[in-house]
């Protein structure tokens, strides 16, 4: 996948199930991360 806009080489339109599914996927990336973030922000905290 080329990130949340870039289909690759060769195609214009995605169909819904493509689109769902790349969104679907971006989601769990983004929870991960912001999850990240969180046990980050606590870290920093507890060194305070």
């Amino acid at each position: 996948m080329n990130g949340c806009c870039g289909y690759g080489p060769g195609r214009s339109y995605l169909t819904k199930e493509e689109k769902l599914e790349m969104l679907t996927e971006y989601q769990k990336q983004l929870e991960l991360e912001a999850k990240g973030v969180s046990e980050r922000i606590k870290e920093l905290k507890k060194q305070n």
